[in-house]
């Protein structure tokens, strides 16, 4: 024990994290060989530019980088207040793979950074990467997605996922640079750049600044593409295209929140292929429906760019055998509506958007545009609503996209078959802290509906069918439903069954700003009040920490094993591609 912690005392000297600097990129930042980022180094006192040294393996920085760093001599933060001097180097590349060790000093301040830049192979093993994120895809989705598909006797599955059967598989760490807590910005900018991110940033490390827009970039999977490559790009979402997920294939923000940015982010890396919600950011302030304060007509831009552009699902579907390679395809202004709610239950906002095509759809469509493309393409597919729908806990919505997204798994996989020189590769960005516990008798007699959740040999197997065998169970509101709940969540009604009125809201703002149990569901038989195991600014249920599973197929999937942190799996696309090697 004595020599462990001796070892962890020397390695907090060498890195200086006693020390007030900070470095960008981070210490332990692992870098692909000859990719742009931006230098920074903060200092929290005032110094002089010559009190200032800079070394990497003993160099100074400029020789290294080819060029001087801007020194600003007092960096500001909110109301002017002088947080320190600063040096930020933009654009520069480290071209030989290996470790470089980044010293600061100036006065008492001290700071020492260790990075790894990386190669890749010389010759590509993929033509094409199929990159599928479901939302929040945690192991009881998958568990609940099977059983509400396919059935279970004896047992036994009575049907398996076209996820099942991906054939390589890792556990994924999903922490951020500053929480071991995580949201859907840092996770996916982690697997679309290869560096770890704090908790709402895009493609850039966090620096002390206010302003969202000038933090330290890295390069993004789309940048990287086209620096090396001629593949084509597409980003399809059930979400706001310029959601976080969506957004970190292309975008860089210390705030997710910057949508009307991230739509030009979009527009400046132009995807040949741009499929999901979120016309709001599009729109012109003087459109009915815009959230933009400006007017910028990124609809028109994207026209005027030889993009077809659609808006619903007829639509869509009447652009099929265009000779365009490029697609807009806007079919919401929020979020799309949840595959239950489209085909089923007309809640939501159905009423408002009644022709929204299914992500398989915006899949397929998808892949026919971007097969055209000889050199190939990176396709991202968002399944963004079982992370929606796990918030407040509609778990039966969010359960259904489950399934959707294994419509889309299996599309792909029918496109691999017949495209070999395809990887496929489907993860969560983050996950839930939900688990299925039993089923949920509701013809027990009795009004308390808590002594009908059935566990261990009570349980039985739940009554979904399939008859119509398109892949999703008949109805939701079935005898027998599964028991599914999450450890966290804030005061809320549980109300037991799937929400047939329209998506659940588990809690509403009171009066003082804190979050209480909604009493629009207090009436619903046998609610039982729960009292809420989180911080009252919380108005549902939060991501968990727990690993997400990832698996893989194709040509490189032999890459994925064991544990892995996000910013690994970058490393394991960039070399299936070559982006280290490739030249454009």
């Amino acid at each position: 024990m004595r020599t462990i912690l001796a070892a962890l005392a020397a390695s907090t000297m060498m890195t200086g994290i006693a020390g007030a600097a900070d470095i960008y990129p981070m210490d332990r930042a692992t870098l692909l060989e000859r990719s742009p980022f931006d230098f920074k180094v903060e200092l929290s006192g005032v110094h002089a530019e010559g009190d200032v040294s800079v070394t990497i393996n003993g160099k100074p920085y400029a020789e290294v980088f080819g060029k001087p760093a801007q020194f600003v001599a007092e960096e500001k933060g909110k109301e002017d207040k002088v947080l320190g001097s600063a040096l930020i180097l933009r654009d520069v590349a480290l071209a030989a793979p290996g470790t470089y060790t980044v010293e600061v000093k100036a006065g008492d301040e001290t700071k020492t950074a260790i990075w790894e830049v990386y190669g890749t192979g010389a010759a590509p093993k993929a033509r094409n990467i199929i990159f599928i994120v479901g939302d929040g895809l945690s192991v009881a989705h998958r568990t609940a997605a099977r059983l509400m598909a396919h059935g279970m006797s004896a047992g036994k599955t009575n049907g398996r996922l076209a996820m099942d059967d991906l054939d390589h598989m890792a556990f994924i760490g999903t922490s951020s640079t500053h929480s071991i807590a995580t949201d859907s910005a840092n996770t996916m900018s982690a697997y679309m750049t290869g560096h770890k991110a704090r908790v709402n940033a895009l493609g850039v490390y966090a620096d002390r600044t206010p302003a969202s827009l000038d933090d330290p970039k890295v390069e993004t999977m789309a940048e990287a593409l086209r620096r090396t490559t001629a593949k084509s790009i597409g980003i399809v979402s059930t979400a706001e295209i310029e959601d976080a997920t969506p957004a970190a294939v292309v975008s860089h923000t210390r705030k997710r929140g910057d949508k009307a940015d991230i739509v030009g982010m979009i527009y400046a890396a132009k995807p040949e292929v741009v499929l999901g919600g979120g016309s709001a950011y599009f729109l012109k302030s003087d459109v009915p429906g815009s959230k933009r304060k400006d007017d910028k007509d990124y609809i028109q831009l994207f026209r005027d760019a030889g993009y077809d552009v659609a808006s619903t699902a007829t639509e869509l579907k009447a652009k099929a055998g265009s000779n365009s390679e490029r697609l807009l395809g806007l079919f919401h202004t929020g979020n799309m509506d949840v595959w239950v709610d489209r085909h089923e239950l007309k809640k939501g906002t159905v009423g408002k958007f009644p022709d929204q095509p299914d992500l398989v759809d915006m899949t397929n469509v998808a892949l026919e545009r971007l097969s055209k493309n000889p050199e190939g393409f990176f396709l991202m597919v968002e399944g963004a609503s079982i992370d929606k729908m796990s918030h407040p806990m509609d778990w039966d919505r969010a359960m259904m996209d489950t399934i959707e997204l294994d419509h889309v798994v299996a599309a792909a996989r029918d496109f691999a078959a017949k495209n070999p020189d395809t990887l496929i590769v489907l993860t969560g960005d983050h996950t839930h802290g939900v688990s299925v516990i039993g089923t949920i008798d509701t013809q027990k007699p009795g009004d308390d509906m808590r002594e009908k959740v059935g566990v261990y040999d009570d349980a039985g197997f739940p009554d979904y069918a399939d008859a119509d065998g398109d892949g999703y169970p008949d109805r939701i509101d079935v005898k027998r439903p599964l028991a599914i709940f999450a450890s966290n969540f804030p005061d809320y009604y549980e109300t037991w069954g799937p929400k047939m009125d329209g998506p659940f809201v588990p809690s509403i703002q009171g009066p003082d700003g804190k979050y209480v149990a909604n009493e629009a569901y207090k009436d619903v038989p046998g609610a039982v009040l729960r009292t809420g195991n989180l911080p009252r600014e919380n108005d549902t249920a939060v991501h968990a920490v727990d690993d997400v599973v990832l698996q893989a197929t194709g040509p490189g999937a032999e890459a994925f094993k064991g544990y892995m942190e996000q910013s690994d799996v970058y490393k394991v696309l960039a070399d299936v591609f070559a982006l280290g090697a490739a030249k454009k």
